[in-house]
């Protein structure tokens, strides 16, 4: 299959590299406004990659099979629409599109012209997160209480168009979704704007789940080292993931096993540390492999566009419960995603909420 990248920004790149990498697909083209770096990426990867600076000339001339999209958030729906309209298969970057009416769009045009349609939230395939997601599954942390998300880096400059909720936090948001499984009931943010011109650049967040676990969003473009880190707390000890490193430690609770009769902990005191062997791998191509197998199979997916409706969802609910400065009520009922009662034959992850404004 003929597979080309549009956006040969710092993603973008290695989506490129990585497709010139994959046996299963032929990189043909990379486009970007910026024709210089197009041309640049192209020379990098080899003479059989042709560059352009206009993307729609790209889908024309090469006709690819399928393409990343991995330009900024407010293009995302514009060049995902030329793209879907020809027939070619879509992995648009995170956050899925600048607001829930846009992301609405795009997945019923890919609906419409029958074609794939993913996501790229990529920490889906760390292999830490994949292991971490295996043992929770498995039961070796009981009941789980505690969800604590750091994702915390310097300021990236050429991020002008969203803050660090849409851009970072829907990482982390996805992966507690994939985790746990259970809709939001009840949102609380406090964000500040220290350096962003335009956007909020920290955030601290609350979220409680219907199944009673507490998630804690702690992210900011303020700190001077990068942080990627995933600590997951329950009844028989806790989970540390590293995104960073690709490694997962457990440490034990030697009372895990001291329960009332109601089920209630006894008490808590530290036990062994267990670091797990994790065989560690590039997760763009795990995800970029995922997303061909789909293209190849007609399978669903590994990530689908309503997985990444319902992390742009949720974060456009912690922002709006900082603008309101109070938490956010979520039904868990369904609602449209759109404004005025509007209906979708898509499925709606329940932390959709008609509290949200995507106007």
């Amino acid at each position: 299959m003929r597979a080309a990248v549009i956006g040969v920004g710092s993603m973008g790149t290695n989506h490129a590299r990585v497709y010139s990498e994959l046996n299963e697909v032929d990189l043909v083209a990379v486009a970007d406004s910026y024709g210089d770096q197009a041309a640049r990426v192209a020379c990098r990867l080899g003479g059989g990659v042709r560059p352009y600076s206009d993307y729609l000339a790209m889908l024309d001339e090469q006709r690819p099979d399928l393409v990343s999209i991995a330009v900024p958030t407010s293009e995302h729906l514009r060049v995902a629409r030329a793209a879907i309209e020809r027939g070619v298969h879509v992995l648009v970057e995170k956050p899925i599109a600048a607001s829930l009416t846009e992301a609405v769009e795009m997945a019923r045009l890919a609906e419409r012209h029958g074609v794939a349609l993913t996501v790229g939230h990529i920490e889906r395939f760390n292999p830490a997160i994949i292991e971490l997601k295996r043992r929770l599954d498995a039961g070796e942390l009981g009941r789980i209480f505690e969800i604590h998300a750091r994702r915390l880096g310097p300021f990236p400059p050429r991020i002008q168009d969203v803050g660090v909720i849409v851009d970072l936090a829907t990482h982390d948001l996805d992966v507690i979704h994939k985790l746990i499984d259970s809709p939001a009931q009840r949102v609380y943010a406090e964000t500040d704007r220290r350096i962003h011109s335009a956007h909020e650049d920290m955030v601290m967040g609350l979220i409680k789940f219907a199944n009673g676990v507490l998630a804690i969003i702690d992210i900011n473009w303020l700190t001077p080292t990068k942080i990627r880190e995933l600590i997951v707390t329950g009844e028989r000890g806790m989970f540390v993931a590293s995104y960073l490193t690709q490694e997962l430690r457990y440490y034990q609770n030697l009372h895990n096993k001291d329960l009332t009769s109601a089920g209630a902990l006894l008490g808590v005191s530290e036990g062994d540390m267990i670091t797990y062997r994790i065989e560690r791998c590039e997760p763009l191509k795990a995800e970029l492999r995922c997303f061909i197998q789909a293209v190849q199979t007609g399978e669903t997916p590994c990530v689908t566009a309503v997985d990444g409706m319902s992390a742009l969802a949720l974060a456009e609910t912690l922002i709006e419960s900082s603008r309101i400065q109070q938490p956010i009520h979520l039904n868990g009922n369904g609602h449209s995603f759109l404004k005025g009662g509007e209906t979708t034959s898509l499925p709606v992850w329940p932390y959709v909420s008609d509290v949200i404004s995507t106007d």
